[in-house]
């Protein structure tokens, strides 16, 4: 299969999504996120992967859309696209949030706007020490619409949120690592090996237990304590059974 604007491999249980337009600080062309939409598909449908993992090549990770490419893709349509049904896709970080297997998120550089938010979708975030963040939305008199808005106080408190999304502020690894947005912050020469031994960790354990228990902590977030202890005693007896 032909994937446009990233690499996609999968190895022993490991599937990764390398966004691979270094040229573009790895912003999103139409067809980068076509591809990304259908290798978490095929991540998604394969029993042999057990963990997937984001990363990108060069300096950034991902600097969000690519307007110029979008408005050439539109242009070159020549208004064909309006005269069509636009196809409804579950955004992004909504599709990797809903991913049954662990998303570890490698972030090899600069994640900005919706890059940043990319990688507030996945499970784990784990830095190199070169990696920076910023919601930069604010400087285009916008708000963060692609997960930052949920996740973000999610992950730092509101407080912090607040703070993030009205400044647009760039912040580095260490500073992310230390408000708790980032799992974990490494050289970035080991950010690969790192991810792997990670990944490789997961991909070896209970794989409808992993699957089971990241639903379970994802619906404790909305529900209450009881809500959260009933459902969590629905799925070990439905692990039981197996």
């Amino acid at each position: 299969m032909d994937y446009q604007g990233i690499i996609y491999t999968k190895e022993e249980g490991i599937a990764t999504i390398t966004l691979n337009r270094p040229e573009r600080m790895n912003a999103f062309s139409p067809e980068m996120q076509d591809s990304i939409y259908r290798a978490i598909d095929d991540a998604a449908a394969d029993d042999d992967v057990r963990v997937l993992v984001l990363t990108g090549t060069g300096r950034a990770f991902c600097t969000g859309a690519d307007v110029k490419a979008m408005a050439e893709k539109a242009s070159q349509s020549g208004g064909e696209t309006a005269k069509q049904p636009e196809v409804q896709r579950v955004p992004l970080y909504v599709l990797l949030h809903q991913f049954e297997k662990p998303v570890i998120c490698a972030v090899n550089g600069i994640a900005v706007g919706g890059g940043f938010d990319l990688a507030l979708g996945c499970d784990i975030r784990i830095a190199s020490d070169k990696a920076t963040f910023a919601e930069i939305f604010i400087r285009r008199g916008l708000i963060p619409a692609a997960g930052g808005i949920y996740f973000l106080p999610r992950l730092v408190g509101m407080d912090k949120a607040l703070q993030l999304i009205w400044t647009g502020d760039m912040i580095d690894a260490k500073e992310a690592e230390r408000i708790g947005l980032v799992t974990m912050v490494v050289p970035h020469g080991e950010l690969g090996n790192a991810t792997r031994e990670l990944a490789e960790k997961l991909a070896k354990g209970a794989p409808l237990a992993i699957k089971k228990s990241k639903r379970a902590l994802y619906v404790g977030l909305e529900n209450t304590l009881q809500a959260t202890l009933d459902y969590a005693s629905g799925i070990n007896k439905e692990l039981m059974a197996t």
